[in-house]
């Protein structure tokens, strides 16, 4: 697939620049989006944007504003797509090239990573120069893909400006850090004290090097950032997690108990899938997008179109998921089996490389997973994984896939050395088991009662829906109901 690089891949060469000492990118039948920014943002996202791949609104965030912007910077080369946030008009035949399709990708998406993680401006300068392309290009067209590339980054960043997710610290009328709440969400326990037991209570977490620090429900303002597909997220609802009210003792216990029972029940599958699953990175990007390439021989025009519609759906989903949480404001599991169970043994998994134990209190049990920083109904991890197994049925016309991710002898991040005991592969035939098997890992894993993952997987696959019609009303606009 890869091949020599030969020439310069913009309509307007750069004297100065040194062909000869860019890597082998096939800029004609390569997929740059794949080749060559993946894994650059890779080296980067895990300090830039969430250390441990959990923080699904901020992955979300960072995913939607490059994937946009790639729809946007080659929907000029196309037939007839309009882009998302820009007209950008339509190329000539002769210039809709998978040449011109990835040099756009590239200048888009360097300019939305200096823009958003500027702090690894040395990384995405090397990213441009290996492939022999000029990161000093600035120049704002709609003639040649350098040019493009770059308008459509700067378009979709401005539309987005204040859109309410408060990148830039500003939302609100006030100066905060980036991503801060301006909403005022103020928990209703604190850390040491369950005042509410229905409630969600901030966990506090361990650091290797001993430190440590209280949570705070992460973005509780994505609930009021612009979606894509629906203006409203307060038109969607889940059931009320009954479940979850402590009033109601003995369904209160029963899904505690149920959390202890499967924590009890973890093997080294559930481990390794719950890990999997855990990592949204991997879980909702690398393993189903390779996957996908693999199986339906995408070329460069339809895998971005594909990553477009999965990326819609996962942002208008959270969206809607998080308006949910902060109406909820839920327990978590581990809040609840400590008020019920106390100083009381329990059965149950030990901790790392421990097994399933007998003598674990409940102020001493942990879930398998870190527990997340937000109130838990419902599941936003299996919501999303239902809308990208929507969206990805509709767009490739199939249920059927092909996910293997192999997993060495001790590879485990949460039992590093002890799991799994062998080798093995976890392999998903179907986007159904996708994400059937994503919402059950919620449970394993100890973060999620059974209850929000039911609701989960009935909320999530109509976002899956609506962003497959959006996408293909800009892919088609002629064909688009008026």
């Amino acid at each position: 697939m890869l091949g020599s690089l030969a020439g310069v891949a913009s309509a307007e060469p750069t004297p100065d620049r040194a062909p000869a000492t860019a890597r082998a990118f096939d800029f004609d039948h390569g997929n740059a989006a794949l080749e060559v920014v993946y894994p650059a943002l890779q080296q980067q996202e895990r300090t830039a944007i969430s250390k441990d791949g959990s923080d699904i609104t901020l992955i979300v965030d960072y995913g939607m504003l490059l994937e946009t912007s790639w729809f946007d910077s080659i929907a000029p080369y196309h037939r007839s797509a309009v882009g998302i946030y820009s007209n950008l008009g339509r190329r000539p035949l002769a210039e809709r090239t998978t040449r011109n399709k990835n040099t756009a990708i590239l200048y888009t998406s360097y300019r939305i990573f200096n823009t958003r993680i500027p702090q690894a401006a040395k990384a995405w300068r090397e990213m441009m120069v290996s492939v022999g392309l000029d990161p000093d290009d600035r120049r704002e067209n709609t003639r040649t893909p350098a040019g493009i590339g770059n308008l459509a980054a700067r378009r979709v960043l401005e539309a987005r400006w204040h859109d309410g997710m408060n990148r830039y610290g500003d939302e609100g009328g006030r100066q905060r850090a980036p991503y801060a709440d301006y909403t005022g969400y103020q928990p209703v326990n604190t850390a040491y004290e369950l005042r509410d037991p229905s409630r969600w209570q901030p966990a506090v977490v361990t650091h290797d090097d001993g430190t440590f620090e209280i949570q705070k429900f992460v973005t509780p303002q994505m609930r009021l950032t612009t979606p894509f597909t629906y203006k409203d997220p307060t038109r969607f609802h889940v059931p009320p997690p009954v479940n979850s009210d402590y009033h109601h003792r003995r369904a209160y216990k029963r899904q505690a108990d149920e959390i202890l029972a499967a924590s009890a029940g973890l093997n080294d599958y559930r481990k390794m899938a719950a890990e999997f699953f855990g990592d949204k990175f991997m879980a909702l990007a690398e393993a189903p997008g390779n996957a996908v390439i693999q199986d339906a021989h995408l070329d460069v025009e339809g895998f971005v179109q594909f990553i477009a519609t999965i990326e819609i759906a996962l942002f208008d989903t959270t969206i809607a998921v998080w308006q949910q949480k902060a109406v909820y404001d839920s327990v978590r599991p581990f809040s609840a089996i400590r008020h019920l169970y106390g100083d009381t043994p329990v059965t149950a998994w030990g901790g790392p490389g421990k097994g399933t134990v007998h003598d674990i209190t409940g102020n001493q049990w942990r879930s398998y997973l870190p527990v997340t920083n937000h109130p838990e109904y419902p599941s936003g991890s299996t919501a999303a994984c239902y809308a990208y197994a929507q969206a990805a049925r509709l767009f490739l016309g199939s249920d059927k896939v092909h996910i293997a991710i192999p997993r060495k002898a001790g590879s485990s991040v949460i039992e590093p050395g002890v799991t799994p005991a062998e080798d093995l592969t976890l392999t998903y035939e179907n986007w159904t088991d996708f994400a059937t098997t994503c919402g059950r890992t919620r449970v394993w894993a100890g973060v999620h009662f059974p209850s929000a993952v039911r609701a989960a997987a009935d909320f999530g696959p109509q976002f899956g829906t609506r962003s497959y019609d959006f996408v293909q009303r800009h892919i088609h606009p002629e064909t688009a109901v008026r």
